[in-house]
């Protein structure tokens, strides 16, 4: 069987970590991002940051809010701001389950890695999460200390 060839256009530019330790993901989803020139140039070069920004539901739009995406030092009388707010484009469908999810139930949407696709097309994966509570945070730290500990330990009896 043919191997399926590796995509070179996938490079993830930004990468929230704390999101998986934080929260707990219920469901994840790609969106696309509305961004201006400058941004785009900016984020070629891979500077940003989206770990301690959040989206959310307001006026029948997505936005994200409070990432970070450094200055293009060659368009800078025409740059951008540099922690504006970010429409994010999603589906009517997926947007009124967006709204549910965070109004009725109390959960909260956290971008978890922005990229570029295959197409070089700048897009976001954002979760639906609930946030853990300080014993939950502990319980997942013994799991992957335990499951660590295993690997180790089968590694080393073979």
């Amino acid at each position: 069987m043919a191997k399926k060839p590796e995509n070179k256009n996938y490079k993830v530019i930004a990468e929230n970590r704390r999101a998986r330790y934080d929260y707990a993901i219920e469901e994840d989803l790609e969106v696309g991002m509305v961004l201006t020139g400058s941004e785009v140039k900016s984020l070629r070069t891979g500077q940003s940051n989206i770990a301690e920004s959040y989206a959310s539901v307001e006026n029948g739009e997505l936005w994200l809010i409070n990432s970070y995406i450094a200055p293009y030092e060659p368009a800078r009388q025409w740059g951008h701001e540099e922690r504006r707010h970010r429409k994010l484009l999603v589906s009517k469908r997926e947007m009124a389950r967006l709204w549910n999810s965070t109004k009725r139930e109390g959960m909260t949407i956290v971008p978890l890695v922005m990229y570029f696709n295959d197409r070089g097309i700048i897009k976001m994966k954002i979760g639906i999460a609930k946030g853990k509570k300080n014993h939950d945070k502990r319980q997942s730290d013994a799991k992957r200390d335990w499951a660590r500990q295993k690997q180790r330990l089968l590694r080393h009896s073979v």
